[in-house]
This record gives structure tokens, sequence and C-alpha cells, in this order.
């Protein structure tokens, strides 16, 4: 992917308002493959304002922000027509205060989501960009996502998360911030001063959604397991939040696609009624998509479940030879699913935040998902045929 970066670009204009920059650069650019925009900017939430289409092609532009967070569908526009399109990204490196920092794993030390700069991703047919303005807000209200590999913003296909497809249902009264990895539990996200990282950030009345489970389920320590560690631990999660003035809500964790006689076995053992316990003891909203899902597997059947997942034959992505066949790990339709059982869960708990939903967000049933057939997720540039972490 060829990647602009804004101390190229003669056509930029940054102008200062206090300590804030307001970016406004005319990139006047077309593609047939995808390309990426990238600025240095403080930590923060950012209006992103896009003007699509070109004066003398016509464009296919699909947004896409930091790793691979999705934002905007295709975009179509006519020779001479132009769009304009506007979200907000949230922004954070890894520094807390003074020396302390986010612990991060090693490979993550490279993904977008954690460097010092916005990045913008377009991708489509025929991507094509006439203006770009960026826009630091502090008005908005921040959701601050914690999980492990079904959650985080994954970085390359054929992976992908529910935290990173969310984004494309919320209007610019909302930014997400992702701090979920690959691997993580309750423990190890605690541990590696993420949720401290996301306090120094946290303002009156944002967001802090919590989805655990897969890796603390083989926790086997003294003092680990469901009625314990597990739920020590979302205690202090709750505890922290509601003292720094934020709101929580839990999410049980998502199913693994088990079936046994045709139907989905539970391989979660306790830990969903563990932190359905916490939620009612702590007076905690909760999702449960461990049931949603269940419906959901169970809907597209043993086989059509598949679809869902990182399931493909050998030679699908480049250097591929193997068949990939992970029953956790969602690819893109499966994370667009799981997004639209979270907003519905945010619906069902009567949440504030489903008053911030894009009008064109449509009602989702997972007993009557989404034909797979008929999604279409235009690919960002490159894969990894990696297995995220965890399971």
């Amino acid at each position: 992917m060829k990647q602009i970066i804004i101390g190229l670009i003669l056509a930029f204009c940054q102008t200062t308002a206090g300590n804030a920059q307001v970016i406004d650069t005319v990139l006047n650019k077309t593609s047939q493959k995808p390309f990426s925009f990238s600025v240095a900017v403080p930590d923060g939430n950012y209006r992103v304002t896009l003007t699509l289409g070109n004066k003398k092609k016509a464009g296919q532009t699909v947004v896409r922000a930091e790793s691979r967070r999705h934002y905007v569908d295709m975009v179509s526009t006519k020779k001479g027509k132009l769009e304009t399109v506007s979200f907000i990204v949230n922004k954070h490196n890894p520094v807390i205060s003074g020396q302390e920092r986010v612990k991060l794993k090693p490979r993550e030390i490279t993904y977008k989501n954690w460097n010092d700069s916005l990045d913008l991703s377009f991708c489509g047919p025929a991507p094509a960009v006439q203006r770009i303005q960026i826009e630091p807000v502090t008005d908005v209200t921040t959701i601050f996502l914690c999980g492990n590999s079904t959650v985080v913003d994954q970085e390359d296909e054929p992976w992908a998360s529910w935290g990173q497809m969310i984004t494309r249902w919320f209007g610019p009264q909302v930014a997400i911030a992702n701090f979920a990895e690959s691997g993580l539990s309750c423990t190890s996200f605690l541990a590696q001063l993420r949720l401290d990282k996301i306090l120094s950030q946290l303002k009156k009345d944002d967001y802090v959604i919590v989805e655990f489970g897969h890796n603390d389920e083989k926790e086997k320590k003294a003092g680990d397991g469901a009625w314990y560690s597990y739920s020590r631990n979302l205690k202090i999660f709750t505890d922290r939040v509601k003292a720094a003035g934020g709101h929580i809500i839990f999410c049980t964790p998502t199913a693994r696609r088990f079936f046994k006689n045709g139907h989905i076995d539970n391989t979660h053992g306790d830990y969903p009624a563990a932190m359905k316990t916490v939620a009612e003891r702590e007076q905690v909203p909760l999702i449960d998509l461990t049931q949603m899902s269940t419906i959901f597997y169970e809907s597209l059947g043993e086989e059509g479940s598949k679809r869902a997942l990182v399931h493909y034959p050998a030679n699908t992505f480049a250097n591929q030879d193997k068949p990939l066949a992970d029953n956790t790990h969602f690819n893109p339709y499966g994370a667009w699913e799981i997004a639209k059982m979270v907003v519905m869960g945010l619906k069902q708990i009567h949440s504030p935040l489903a008053d911030c939903l894009l009008q064109d967000w449509q009602d989702f049933d997972p007993a009557q998902p989404d034909d797979p057939d008929q999604f279409v997720w235009q690919m960002s540039s490159g894969s990894n045929l990696t297995k995220p972490d965890g399971n």
C-alpha cells in the first residue's frame, strides 16, 4: 500500500486553535488500488471530514482508519461529482504519564492503533479523495473497548473483530477507542496497564465496554477461575471505571463454533454465568453475546457457520499453501454480524448510546442473520496468515 506522509504533501494547510491543530489538505488523488494518509497528532478524538470524488474520474471509495476500523461503506461518485462524509476517530499511543506506558506485545509495536499518527485508509475499486480535514474535538462521548482477539482491531486480512466494525454504526457524537488485544484476559489486560491508559483519557460519562472469558478460562494457577480471579477482576474494572465517572457495560464472551449434535456446545464453562452474577451484584448493564452468537451460529448451521470465521481453502490468500480453519476468530462478515449484536444489546439494555446510531441502522436478529453471499467486503491492502493469540 502506498502511504502518503503529511510532511511530503505540498497542498497542506495547518492552523492552530489554542494547542489544537486543524489539518486541511487538498489531496486530489485517485487510484485503482488502496492508498493511505498519515499525520502525526497527539492523543485524543478527531473529527475527520472527507470530500470524496474527483473532477475528472468516477470513484468508488471505502474509508477505514487506524488498524482497519471501518467507518464508511462504498461511496460511488460520478466524474465531477463530490460527496462529503464525516466521522470521529480516536488516536492513542502507549504513553500514560511520565515514564509509565502501556506494556504492548512485541507485534503491537508496529500497529497503527498505537503509533503517533492518525492513519486513514482508502480502498475499493477506485478510491478517490479530494480533500481531508482533521480537527480535534473534546465534546464527544468516548466508548473504550476492553477485550481480546474477538474485540481487537485486527491489523490484517482476513482476520476481523466486532470492535473495528461497530464504528460503522455510530454518528459524529461518539468516538470508539479500542484497547483490546489478542490473547488477553482480564488479568493480563490490567497488568499491561491498559485500563490505566483508558482512565487517563476517560471523561465523566464516557463508556467502557468489557468482553473477556476466552483466555481467562485457560488460567489455571491457584486462585484462578470464573468465581474467583475472573469475578474479582471484573469488580476491579467496575470500581475503577465508576470511580472515574464513567459507565461500564459487560459483554459475555462470544461463543466458539463447536457443534455437538447439531447445536453449539458451551466451551466457556461458568464464565458467562460468573459475569452475569457480577453484573447483577454491581448493577452493571450486560449484553449476552454468548447467547446471541450461539443463536447466530446455529441459524447458519454447522457448515454454513464457517462462513463467519476464518475458514478458507488453500491459496485463497498470497503464500497460503494450507487451508485456514479457525473456529474462534471472525472474518469480516462474522465481525460485522457480531458488531450488530453488540448494537442490539445496547438497545436492549436501553443505553443512551443507542440514541447516537446513524439513521441507516436497521435492527438485527441473530436468528435471521444477513446472507453471507450478499455481504461485500473491500479488502484492505495486505494479509497475514498468522493466527491471532488466544483461542
